[in-house]
């Protein structure tokens, strides 16, 4: 098919409720497995759609006869089955599900706790101790709640309701300043449920999970999303046994975070290069280059130990989160995997723009989702408005004010929109480096030429002292090699107007501090 508009998927259902997304499964592929995970040292667990939306009836008829409705239920733990059941069980039974980052100090949490209303816990064993009970707080760990909810019977009648009602509280990362909770209701998840999944097809049914259920991105899209498309979803437990999830998993699509993207990239060129495949590979790639231009693609037969490396059956993967470097995109490309870059924002529950199978562009994240409208201000700021947009922020009605007017959420994005709808970003505005001169830096624009050195692990440019610095995490082997940067950074400078020149490259020994989203916090890196 030729890179040009063709009309939305219809391989979804649209759905008024999450409890009608359970019960469809249910009806209609009771038997398929669902979820699958490790269970024990060797063993593989697996669960039929049926089986979900039983547990998720014992969980949901629990919680209301234990905690009754309109309850705030925080959720705490490692990605696990028993995490969604908690979650759905919370949702159908009409109470609100806050989701909160298990890597977050035990002060931290205790504000969150106390800043989204929580009366109740449902946690694992495992960070337990994060939380202390009291008598306005009840703390159930996943075992004990997976425990009792055996004794509940079928028959529990999910509860489906308003769209307006709020469905969870999401917590942002954090990049710019503390917390804010981003209240999504039930609207909003099962619109950006249907609406993203309207414009890609995953072609298969297998995928994995490694993305925090605490994260938009990771639940929603990576979870629900694929839930509704009817996959077979395998869920990582910890990152330590990523590799080999994704081998046991054998996805057809994933979706990720840029910083996979590129660990998985520079492993392959490292263990290309130590192999001294170089030269057999850079042939394979000008080989399938020429034979794509005449229609005959061979990618995954020459490339098939590298497509190994992800199961074999890797077709797609969703990156979002963080700005992707498009080197990544046409690099993935070489061995037959695409990656559709699209864009998302918790407040946009969030998903929001995402290329497509057959109509893309390299550089840009897609035009935007069904049923939702982008437009730019006259400052350059990409606004958002439709019913994947947020309520708003949790007892926050001044950040809210900053960030919504007439149903537009301002993102603090700076781009573009082209003639065919497609959406460009060029950078943060609260990012911009301001010089003396009065001429405006977008640091993303340097940092992209940094990022696909193969020395280069993070990297953060910023003005200190009237200067531009980017500011260098190493790969392990180039530690020290002050020289060696200093060369990049004029390669990096070549050909750019001087104000747009990096002045000194800075090295550092311990990684940049990072979201849950592995986004780099800017605000708690840069230098005052």
């Amino acid at each position: 098919m030729k890179n040009k508009p063709y009309p939305y998927y219809e391989i979804a259902p649209k759905i008024d409720s999450l409890a009608e997304m359970l019960e469809i499964k249910k009806n209609e592929m009771p038997d398929e497995v669902a979820f699958r995970y490790r269970k024990g040292k060797d063993g593989i667990e697996e669960k039929t759609y049926a089986t979900f939306y039983s547990e998720v009836q014992k969980a949901a008829s629990w919680i209301d006869k234990n905690y009754g409705t309109g309850k705030h239920i925080a959720i705490i733990g490692e990605n696990c089955y028993e995490w969604l059941v908690a979650y759905f069980g919370t949702v159908t039974s009409k109470n609100v599900a806050v989701p909160i980052d298990k890597e977050l100090p035990a002060g931290e949490v205790e504000w969150l706790l106390d800043k989204a209303d929580v009366t109740e816990v449902i946690i694992s064993k495992t960070y337990s101790d994060i939380v202390t009970a009291s008598d306005k707080l009840k703390v159930t760990t996943f075992k004990e709640f997976m425990k009792a909810i055996e004794e509940e019977e079928d028959g529990y009648k999910l509860k489906a309701p308003e769209k307006n009602e709020t469905a969870s509280i999401f917590f942002t990362s954090g990049t710019s300043g503390r917390s804010k909770g981003v209240v999504l209701s039930h609207g909003n998840i099962v619109s950006e449920i249907y609406s993203a999944s309207a414009l890609f097809n995953p072609e298969g049914k297998s995928t994995i999970v490694v993305l925090p259920f605490h994260h938009t991105f990771g639940l929603i899209v990576a979870v629900f999303m694929s839930f509704n498309y009817g996959a077979n979803i395998f869920l990582n437990k910890s990152l330590k046994r990523v590799k080999d999830d994704i081998i046991e998993a054998k996805p057809d699509f994933v979706m990720l975070v840029p910083l996979f993207i590129e660990t998985f990239y520079k492993r392959i060129m490292s263990g290309i290069e130590k192999s001294d495949q170089t030269k057999k590979f850079n042939q394979a790639v000008k080989l399938t280059q020429a034979l794509l231009k005449i229609g005959i693609d061979r990618r995954r037969l020459l490339f098939k130990e590298i497509l190994a490396s992800f199961g074999g059956n890797l077709k797609y993967i969703i990156s979002g989160g963080a700005p992707l470097n498009t080197f990544y995109v046409k690099e993935f490309r070489k061995f037959g995997i695409e990656i559709m870059n699209g864009y998302g924002t918790t407040e946009c529950s969030p998903c929001v723009a995402i290329n497509r199978n057959h109509f893309k562009k390299d550089g840009s994240v897609g035009p935007v989702v069904v049923d939702t409208e982008v437009k730019v201000s006259d400052e350059g700021e990409i606004l958002f408005k439709g019913p994947v947009v947020m309520q708003g922020y949790y007892k926050d009605p001044e950040a809210t004010a900053d960030v919504l007017t007439d149903g537009w959420y301002y993102t603090g994005d700076l781009g573009y929109v082209d003639e065919d709808g497609f959406i460009f970003l060029t950078g943060r505005k609260k990012n911009l480096i301001i010089l003396s001169n009065g001429e405006n830096i977008s640091p993303e624009e340097l940092e992209e030429g940094f990022q696909i050195d193969p020395g280069v692990n993070e990297v953060l440019v910023y003005e200190k002292d009237s200067k531009i610095v980017a500011e260098i995490f190493p790969e392990e082997e180039y530690f020290g090699k002050q020289e060696y940067f200093d060369e990049l950074m004029l390669k990096v400078n070549e050909g750019r107007p001087i104000y747009k020149q990096v002045a000194s490259v800075k090295l550092r020994e311990v990684e940049f501090i990072k979201n849950a989203s592995k986004k780099i916090v800017r605000y708690k890196n840069i230098p005052q």
